[in-house]
């Protein structure tokens, strides 16, 4: 979920209930049914304006904070879409460039932060599906080690989570 106007709309909610981003957490705790709650400083991540406010963060968190702040979701956040642009004509051979050829990498590979912001997910997720592909023993598509230091072919990523979403839901 992605907060509306900067999270403009969600500081003015938090100063029309007379909270503060500890007492909103912990009214985020009282709510939720596991007993967790957010941590205030995930809290002042998702309602902060300094450079440390994030723009996104998960249904869970955006629901708890509607949902402690009295308001519907929808007028707090919205449905991050990332829709891919992928081109349905047929490619065509220019004059005097030969074609290239499809297996060949992408000019730049990526290192985490660039993935995870160009993905719109966290670093921990990225990890986390390392783990999970490491775990059933293949390699998570997509990456390679160059030297000591991961780099991701972000096409070869986006075509594997393409394949694991179609699985999922066949």
């Amino acid at each position: 979920m992605r907060r509306l106007d900067k999270g403009a709309s969600l500081r003015a909610a938090i100063k029309a209930a007379e909270l503060d981003i500890p007492h909103l957490a912990a009214r985020t705790k009282e709510l939720d049914p596991t007993g967790k709650g957010l941590s205030p400083a995930y809290v002042g991540f998702i309602v902060g304006s300094g450079k440390t406010a994030r723009e996104d963060c998960s249904e869970r968190a955006a629901g708890l904070i509607a949902e402690a702040l009295d308001r519907e979701v929808g007028d707090l956040f919205e449905d991050v879409v990332l829709t891919l642009v992928e081109s349905t004509s047929t490619s065509r051979s220019r004059a005097g460039k030969p074609a290239k050829p499809s297996a060949e990498l992408p000019e730049q590979l990526l290192d985490q932060r660039e993935l995870s912001a160009f993905l719109r997910k966290s670093p921990s997720w990225i990890d986390a599906q390392i783990k999970a592909a490491r775990e059933a023993g293949r390699t998570w598509p997509g990456l390679h080690y160059v030297g000591r230091s991961r780099r991701f072919d972000p096409r070869a990523v986006l075509d594997g989570m393409r394949e694991q979403r179609t699985k999922v839901s066949a």
